[in-house]
């Protein structure tokens, strides 16, 4: 799918700042600017190089200062920006956004600018496997002047989020730019030229504002590459940058790209062309580990790295319902070397950092996830390899674990204790808890119970088995709705802790039903779907909390702490929405009719990508008036989730459900 912009969508650089683009290279590096190639944000970058995948990031080139020179009759030449960039300086600001004429993004971003009869196309793309961009500019001088196209790039050389001091050294040795302890290297077809060396300190980040973080960066330009064209004549210029050597040329890099991306498309096999943008999105998340020798998921764009919950719910759908099994495999494979006290973890070691695994669910649903692998592969040599590790975690989760987990009398499991936030609402603002859910949540009650039956299946296979899952699970069935079911409104209970905050109504319900094993009666499931639909549901995702609770906040923004107690006290979350549409396809029995419904309201899903990140889903929107998007403007789990969606569709369709 090819995604088209128009002037009509930077009428301002405002506007044209308010959506950007991705490309990540499997490693951990990425390219990210916006529809303007401008830097709204400090963790933007043409360049985030990554040292040590998948999170040793550095900001290598932030952005590209870039402009005409037109040659007339007379001495003086004049200067016509195609950049742009705000700073903080009243009239300081580069405004190329008047002269550009369109961006096209299919598997790389293109942007068009017309000034004065001269007309430029600007490509970049970011290699993949390794830490190279390459950069092109396509120059038609239909004019009548010489031109000559000068490109400055801003380096920074500092670590993801750091701001560079300007005590930095910076050397350039031929085509090498040394820095930071950091060596980039450069090819290029044009003149390249070097600068004495000079800092802008004063860049403005419009979107880190509205996040309630750092408005200014600083960045040193310390060369300039240039092509001069005649009048009437076309040319090209090429620029390659790479942490490694021999440097590419541009066209290695596109073809790299284009083969790369239709080889997800083909084996993805999807005939929905949404569908089909997602299972290439998909994989911009997907990213080799130096500390493992294997994938990993990262969380989300630009911010988060790997953790253990968001690779969990996000595996099933960004490499099953893609068919990337052999990297499915790969990740629950590194997950069960760490499973440690029956729990995986939600931080794998950094150095000599220890693996952190405070999280309930992960090991829950990694269960789910090996299930959702064999389902599709019927790949018994793993489910030997993988049977011990589980049954060790229901071994741990039945007579307890760190964080608070552990069986009750009743079957179900409580966990969380003191500070610890254990669930994916795990917001801990110092000593507030803005979201407390300790005791037995909803969704890892419902995670724990497929768990169980999960591995009563399994265990028919294994006649030796002593541990009677099958009657774990009955225990677990009958106490579910008794203690969950909230007859007064019509759907469960989030928590059972004799606070408030059990009669809440959220969002974590509706995996009790969308999960293979059902844990209420058919009627109650529907019911469930009609709450949360009334109460919760937005065509771009399920909101956290019911805007009718007291403490429902509607708008996402503004400094850490406020942000922290809107988190999930409200924010629209678009990845509970994949298990809203498949709970209802499942409720109606995937009916024709309901089938239609839900590929009707995932048009709401195709215009989400033209929206923030194009041809990708975020990780949060407003909870009052859910318009643009918020948090990470690439989340993992949110594509994984609508992928699934899409699968369960034509899954059904060819008979296969």
């Amino acid at each position: 799918m090819r995604f088209r912009y128009g002037k009509q969508d930077w009428k301002t650089l405002e506007r044209g700042e308010e959506n950007c683009y991705l490309m990540t290279n499997g490693l951990g590096g990425f390219s990210s600017l916006s529809l303007t190639a401008s830097c709204s944000r400090g963790d933007q970058a043409v360049l985030m190089a990554c040292t040590h995948a998948p999170n040793h990031r550095y900001n290598m080139i932030h952005r590209l200062e870039e402009w005409l020179e037109k040659e007339g009759d007379g001495p003086s030449t004049r200067q016509i920006f195609l950049s742009s960039q705000e700073f903080q300086r009243p009239g300081k600001r580069e405004e190329g956004y008047l002269f550009q004429t369109g961006f096209v993004y299919e598997d790389y971003p293109v942007w068009s600018y017309l000034a004065e009869g001269t007309e430029v196309i600007r490509t970049i793309a970011l290699m993949q496997g390794r830490n190279t961009v390459g950069i092109s500019y396509r120059i038609r001088n239909r004019s009548q002047e010489t031109v000559t196209l000068k490109v400055r790039p801003h380096l920074q050389f500092v670590p993801k989020g750091r701001r560079l001091s300007v005590k930095q050294e910076f050397t350039m040795e031929g085509e090498r730019i040394m820095s930071g302890g950091q060596t980039l290297y450069l090819r290029t077809n044009g003149e390249c030229r070097k600068l004495p060396l000079r800092f802008a300190e004063d860049l403005y980040y419009r979107d880190d504002v509205r996040d309630g973080k750092a408005a200014l960066g600083c960045t040193a330009v310390n060369h300039e590459i240039s092509l001069r064209v005649e009048q009437g004549r076309d040319a090209m210029l090429e620029i390659v940058y790479g942490t490694d050597g021999p440097l590419p040329q541009m066209g290695e890099i596109l073809q790299n790209i284009t083969e790369h991306r239709e080889a997800l498309r083909q084996q993805a096999g999807f005939r929905d062309e949404t569908a089909q943008v997602l299972a290439v999105s998909a994989d911009q998340f997907i990213s080799y580990r130096e500390s493992t020798g294997q994938k990993t998921i990262l969380a989300g764009f630009p911010f988060f790295e790997d953790w253990g919950r968001d690779t969990m719910i996000a595996l099933v759908g960004c490499c099953l319902s893609t068919k990337q099994y052999d990297t499915a495999r790969s990740i629950l494979q590194t997950f069960m070397m760490h499973c440690r006290r029956g729990l995986m973890p939600n931080l794998f070691p950094e150095g000599s950092e220890a693996a952190a695994y405070n999280t309930v669910d992960a090991a829950l649903l990694f269960i789910v996830a090996v299930y959702e692998y064999l389902r599709r592969t019927g790949d018994e040599a793993f489910a030997d390899q993988a049977y011990p590790v589980m049954k060790d975690i229901i071994r741990w989760y039945e007579q307890g674990t760190d964080y608070g987990i552990h069986m009750d009398q009743d079957g179900l499991i409580m966990a969380g204790q003191g500070f610890d936030q254990v669930t994916w609402m795990d917001v801990r603002v110092e000593d507030i808890l803005p979201t407390p859910r300790h005791g037995k949540p909803v969704e890892i009650n419902a995670y724990w119970y497929n768990a169980l039956r999960i591995m009563e299946e399994l265990a028919r296979k294994r006649p030796r088995e002593e541990m009677d899952f099958g009657a774990m699970a009955d225990k677990v069935y009958g106490a579910f709705e008794k203690q969950f079911w909230n007859p007064q409104k019509g759907c469960l209970r989030d928590v059972i802790s004799g606070t408030a905050a059990d009669e809440q109504v959220r969002c974590n319900q509706i995996w009790a039903v969308s999960l293979p094993f059902s844990l209420l009666p058919a009627q109650k499931e529907k019911q469930v779907v009609e709450t949360v639909f009334r109460r919760l549901y937005t065509g771009l995702g399920l909101r956290s909390l019911d805007p009718e609770d007291e403490a429902f906040h509607p708008v996402y923004a503004g400094a850490q702490l406020d942000r922290d107690l809107a988190y999930h006290q409200g924010t629209v979350w678009t990845f509970p929405l994949g298990g809203y549409y498949l709970a209802y396809l499942k409720v109606w029995g995937y009916s024709k009719q309901a089938r239609e419904y839900v590929r009707e309201q995932l048009t709401v899903i195709e215009t989400a990508l033209r929206e923030g990140c194009v041809a990708q889903l975020p990780e949060i929107y407003d909870g009052g008036n859910p318009v643009s998007s918020r948090g990470c403007f690439a989340q993992a789990w949110s594509v994984g989730e609508i992928l699934r969606v899409y699968e369960a569709l034509e899954e059904q369709s060819q008979g296969k459900i």
